[in-house]
């Protein structure tokens, strides 16, 4: 069981949907909070909503200079949870070259330019939890999935590679990659989401993983096994079956 109180956490990616759902819960631990975002309208109304401490500031994880900036005025923090993420639906034969290069820069390279900025500090003082969302769609080509699966590939490699590194040392990094969970970014799918999770629900499972000794957790449940099989299936009956 760990120790909440008093703690003091980063969100990035904490305005709305599952970063605003994780903060709620957070806040209720008696976590003091940093809210990250690129609105500060949004981030203000949160922490006026929260029960708990929260201080508001906000960030484009695309502009490395706000980003060292916001680190060093944040200060010592004992986590890190980056949350934020962009997404369009995208088929390889409509190719948007501006929706996919920015699904890029800020699933994957944002965290980059935030982790490179946050985590030397607590390496330095071995003491630190890191948190990062990858996606159960990083785990192997799906369709309509061109700029979003990919960089959540990129997130998840990264989350192990840093485990490997830190594992035996005061810094922790945990790794959660959800299904479909119901925000303004899935609003956006025109298909079926099957085991679609509503924000909260999906906070709690994070939650509950950020206070476990676990590296990884994969959920729901029966999607998580469903891609689980697909990984295992050789590439011609994959596509088969999951294009």
């Amino acid at each position: 069981m760990t120790d909440w109180a008093g703690k003091r956490y980063w969100l990035v990616g904490a305005s709305a949907g599952l970063g605003e759902a994780l903060a709620r819960h957070m806040s209720r631990m008696g976590i003091r909070l940093v809210l990250s975002a690129r609105s500060e309208d949004d981030l203000n109304q949160l922490a006026r909503d929260l029960p708990g401490p929260a201080e508001v500031m906000p960030l484009d994880v695309t502009d490395p200079d706000a980003i060292r900036k916001a680190t060093e005025t944040i200060g010592e923090i004992d986590g890190l949870v980056f949350l934020a993420g962009a997404y369009w639906p995208m088929k390889t034969q409509n190719w948007d070259f501006e929706h996919a290069n920015t699904m890029a820069d800020v699933n994957f390279t944002g965290l980059m330019r935030v982790l490179g900025a946050a985590v030397p500090g607590m390496v330095a003082r071995d003491h630190g939890h890191i948190v990062i969302t990858g996606s159960l769609s990083g785990y192997r080509g799906l369709p309509k999935a061109i700029g979003y699966a990919a960089s959540k590939a990129g997130v998840m490699r990264l989350a192990e590679c840093m485990h490997a590194d830190l594992r035996k040392t005061g810094v922790r990094v945990q790794l959660v990659n959800p299904g479909f969970i119901r925000t303004r970014l899935t609003d956006k799918n025109d298909f079926k989401m099957p085991f679609l999770m509503e924000a909260d629900e999906a906070a709690a499972r994070i939650f509950e993983h950020m206070c476990s000794d676990r590296f990884k957790r994969d959920f729901p449940l029966r999607l998580s096994a469903i891609i689980g099989f697909g990984r295992m299936l050789p590439d011609w009956l994959y596509y088969r079956l999951f294009a």
